[in-house]
């Protein structure tokens, strides 16, 4: 199966900005949609965005306008662009184009 390793996260205040980045261990070209998603303490884990092989993009209505998916396929890498964070972001923060298997994630911290 494919693997993702994901990284950029950190600690940011209220209304800063984080990039995630997420690397494949195959060429991007080959997978269709991949999903960011995230886990916060105590909850379940949730879709956040997703981006199509031709870059079309869906947002949960949670991050839209301030959330941005991108790939760039030849660097094999999907990209989380996160603008105006607020405190109910934190969460580990995780990508993948199939739901069975998980990377380690990548933990975003949004103090208030």
């Amino acid at each position: 199966q494919v693997q993702f390793v994901e990284s950029g996260g950190g600690l940011v205040q209220a209304g800063g900005s984080l990039r995630l980045s997420c690397v494949a261990s195959v060429s991007t070209f080959s997978i269709g949609v991949i999903g960011w998603y995230r886990q916060a303490p105590g909850k379940q884990r949730e879709l956040v965005a997703t981006i199509s092989r031709s870059g079309g993009s869906f947002y949960v209505d949670s991050v839209k306008g301030r959330f941005t998916v991108s790939r760039d396929n030849a660097k094999k890498t999907v990209y989380l662009q996160m603008d105006s964070l607020k405190p109910e972001d934190t969460a580990v923060y995780y990508c993948s184009s199939d739901t069975r298997y998980w990377g380690q994630g990548t933990q975003v911290t949004v103090s208030s």
